[in-house]
């Protein structure tokens, strides 16, 4: 008699990851990378370099042509995406394409009207086959979350939620305690974009978050450079640098790929230096 082994879930993925972090004293670097900017095998490659420089995740942005909480940069990254035709089968493809040759877990970061009109089903059965580890869903209202939590619940995936600094305690202890994967503390009210200073309140509210989950916590929104990362990393399980990144692969656009994947590579290898 043969026994079989059920396959890992996807959400194991990240879970061991967390695990090991916890293990080694260190807290998880999370960079966000837009799919298709400049193009698909570029961001492949930018995923790789990540992965190799010590990234411990990566949230794929999914480009949308109305975002809602990203900055100027993010939006013109989605932007120059959209205008060189990438399409959500584009993001599949760059996802599996990435998972196969990454150690890290990789998670879509992706509007849900994007999810909905694919159909729920269909977008978490793509997800599971390019081999993503969740999702990120910034404008899914918690009211309006059951049938994609319990897709999600059911194929393995993540699903992580959001909270921000307007957020009534009640409504974010609620958000707290069904985010899957990690939980997403935005450090900021407003938009994406690099900042300098941490914001006043934001230990406390991680603090405090951390009574209410047993997710791990990461904190996203301004942050940009290795001094930030250590001081939130201090409190916090990781941190999120999003437009920080996005910024140095279109700034290199009129370099070689292989100075831009240096330079990404030596920021990366910065930052998680700070996360211990």
């Amino acid at each position: 008699m043969t026994s079989t082994t059920a396959p890992a879930l996807p959400i194991a993925k990240l879970e061991a990851m967390f695990a090991a972090n916890r293990a080694a004293g260190k807290k998880a670097l999370a960079p966000f990378v837009t799919a298709g900017d400049p193009d698909a095998d570029t961001t492949v490659a930018v995923l790789e370099t990540l992965d190799q420089a010590g990234a411990s995740l990566c949230e794929l942005g999914v480009p949308y042509s109305d975002p809602i909480a990203d900055g100027a940069v993010i939006q013109a990254s989605y932007t120059r995406a959209l205008g060189k035709g990438f399409t959500l089968a584009g993001l599949f493809d760059v996802a599996k394409r990435a998972s196969a040759g990454c150690s890290m877990p990789i998670l879509a970061m992706a509007s849900y009207s994007l999810i909905f009109r694919r159909g729920i089903d269909r977008f978490v059965e793509d997800a599971v086959a390019a081999g993503l580890a969740g999702f990120v869903v910034p404008d899914l209202p918690l009211e309006e979350s059951d049938d994609l939590d319990a897709a999600c619940r059911k194929a393995g995936l993540a699903l992580v939620r959001l909270v921000t600094p307007t957020t009534p305690p009640e409504r974010a202890e609620a958000i707290a305690k069904k985010s899957t994967g990690f939980l997403y503390c935005v450090s900021v009210a407003g938009v994406t974009g690099a900042r300098t200073d941490l914001p006043p309140g934001l230990i406390e509210r991680v603090t405090w978050l951390r009574t209410k989950t047993d997710v791990p916590i990461l904190v996203g929104f301004g942050i940009s450079g290795p001094e930030q990362v250590k001081a939130v990393a201090a409190v916090a399980d990781g941190v999120i640098v999003g437009s920080a990144l996005v910024r140095r692969v279109a700034e290199a656009a009129g370099t070689s790929r292989e100075q831009m994947l240096a330079d990404v590579a030596a920021y990366t290898r910065d930052l998680a230096a700070a996360c211990g």
